[in-house]
């Protein structure tokens, strides 16, 4: 990967999963997004918020994982955290989803309060990883970068949080976020499994599936801080 200012991994993230953008296909991968953007693709998120979940969670700080596929590829949409929109922008129907299952779960405390944004960078700041397996798409081309060489480095940041951490949660929402969580030791993990938010699964498993209470059962069980899964009420209360 490029050594470009705006796209520098976190300090702790790079301490232990930055030896692997040095790989030959992250390279491989830098050129690729260089060739794209020079034949006039537009990609989001931009540069600078590519690590932006790393940024916002530092590998220590982690407590909970949630993951996510592809980043959004309409305008304004994506900025680095998985499921999380840009203030301003509508709320997605995945995201939206989960908003009705954080109001439906009677073990959410506080009761979640519906904001009017969907932006998640206090959850992220909370000590939530919102990691999603592709870190750059083309706008309106869904998947676009999907087999280019950031599944790899996405595996590896998972690895290493099994291998590293003790006491996580992973969040795993469809068969492709469990398929991509079977490396995680669940002697040392929680590990917990439902469909994808998306409409055309919730129904089928997420929604009352109590995962949010949950994962503050098992954090509060290890004498850890549990997650306030609350948002503010408008977006601009919390945009630095």
């Amino acid at each position: 990967m490029s050594d470009d200012d705006r796209i520098k991994l976190e300090p702790s993230w790079k301490a232990h999963v930055g030896d692997y953008l040095q790989r030959d296909e992250m390279r491989a991968l830098s050129q690729f997004l260089r060739e794209r953007k020079a034949a006039g693709a537009r990609i989001y998120p931009p540069a600078s918020r590519i690590f932006a979940a790393f940024d916002a969670t530092p590998f220590d700080a982690v407590k909970v994982v949630i993951l996510g596929q592809d980043p959004y590829h309409g305008p304004g949409q994506a900025h680095g955290l998985c499921f999380s929109v840009l203030p301003g922008v509508p709320v997605p129907p995945s995201l939206d989803n989960m908003y009705k299952e954080l109001q439906r779960d009677p073990g959410v405390t506080p009761s979640f309060r519906r904001p009017d944004h969907g932006y998640l960078m206090p959850w992220a700041e909370r000590g939530v990883l919102l990691l999603n397996a592709v870190l750059t798409v083309e706008e309106g081309r869904a998947g676009a970068h999907q087999g280019k060489g950031w599944e790899g480095f996405t595996d590896h940041v998972v690895d290493t949080l099994n291998r590293e951490r003790e006491g996580l949660v992973f969040l795993l929402w469809g068969s492709y976020a469990q398929a991509k969580g079977r490396v995680i030791d669940v002697r040392k993990h929680r590990v917990l499994k439902t469909t994808h938010p998306s409409p055309l699964s919730a129904h089928r498993g997420f929604l009352g599936s109590g995962h949010f209470s949950a994962t503050n059962d098992y954090l509060t069980r290890r004498g850890a801080t549990p997650i306030d899964w609350s948002l503010p009420p408008r977006a601009e209360l919390i945009v630095k």
